[in-house]
């Protein structure tokens, strides 16, 4: 398979799963229980009221005619108008993208920092005490429950310690560098909190490929002619131990996006995440249609450059 046919396949993919994630979310929203008519309106309102708002947003139509609607709008890039906010979708997920971006690439930088070196010091010293210490690590990180370690380290370091701000992003007034030093503080708590439950699958992942990398006929060879231990460690076997932790990352980060939703309910972080639950509650559809499409592009794309980049990095895949 050449490069340019690997490449489209992959794309192609990855336009069908973004077109299958957006007409499931559709059809799934409109089984909610209730709908926008009722949370817009008196709960006194009349039929013809929450007929006249029904019609207004075109949701008295037939579910068909809506989904084509939707679509046809898709395509021109309208995202709808924000039935509680009366502000075009787009504008309402902009405001809190920066935020939802800052949180998950700070946890996955975390994550990665932190779970590679341990997974390396466990292989390196692999049936030691180091090595036991860190599998427990990495086992107790993938139990982990996202929303139960939030509201651990809310209620021990900001309520308890008071170390950190328990919600929010930044403090109100702060400017300048408090500015800046504030969105630091906020950012802590739920950054650890996405951390501490993915960081397991890394150190796990990267102790068990390095273990058989250091296991290759190349390695030995390389101890043969009297290389050191460290410089086959960190420039010959990690090389190729890292292959399957590029992969991790592009799978882990649907993960991630999933985990900063309920990690942002629970310190009122002004995200995305935040954002889907505030409209989940108020009935608001043109805004969980358009952020859950957005995140569905965001782990789509994640995965499918995961894919071309692997490709690339072990041309086996690209004729598999």
């Amino acid at each position: 398979m050449s490069r340019f046919s690997f490449i489209l396949r992959r794309l192609a993919r990855g336009v069908l799963t973004i077109w299958f994630a957006v007409t499931v979310t559709f059809l799934l929203l409109r089984l909610l229980p209730g709908d926008p008519a009722t949370a817009l309106a008196s709960p006194n309102m009349t039929a013809e009221i929450r007929a006249t708002i029904l019609t207004q947003y075109g949701l008295d139509q037939p579910l068909i005619v809506q989904y084509g609607l939707f679509m046809w709008q898709l395509v021109q890039g309208n995202l709808g108008i924000s039935f509680t906010q009366s502000v075009p979708v787009v504008d309402v997920l902009m405001q809190r993208l920066p935020w939802t971006l800052l949180l998950t690439l700070t946890a996955l930088a975390l994550t990665v920092l932190i779970g590679i070196p341990l997974g390396v010091a466990a292989a390196a010293r692999k049936g030691t005490f180091v090595d036991r210490a860190v599998q427990v690590v990495g086992v107790t990180g993938q139990s982990l429950f996202v929303p139960s370690v939030a509201v651990f380290l809310l209620f021990a370091f900001g309520l308890m310690l008071g170390w950190f701000p328990i919600g929010g992003a930044y403090d109100n007034g702060a400017y300048g560098m408090e500015w800046y030093a504030s969105v630091a503080r906020h950012l802590v708590l739920p950054a650890v909190s996405l951390m501490l439950v993915q960081v397991g699958s890394y150190v796990l992942t990267m102790r068990s490929t390095l273990i058989d990398a250091l296991g290759e006929d190349y390695v030995t060879l390389a101890r043969a002619n009297g290389l050191p231990y460290r410089r086959i460690l960190w420039r010959h076997a990690l090389r190729n131990a890292l292959l399957p932790t590029t992969t991790l990352i592009g799978l882990q980060l649907g993960f991630l996006v999933g985990g900063a939703v309920l990690t942002e309910t629970v310190f009122a972080y002004p995200g995305i995440g935040r954002g889907i639950y505030d409209a989940v509650t108020q009935l608001d559809f043109p805004v969980l249609q358009g952020a859950f499409l957005m995140l569905a592009v965001t782990v789509v794309v994640a995965n499918t450059i995961t894919d071309i980049v692997y490709g690339y990095l072990d041309p086996r895949v690209k004729t598999s």
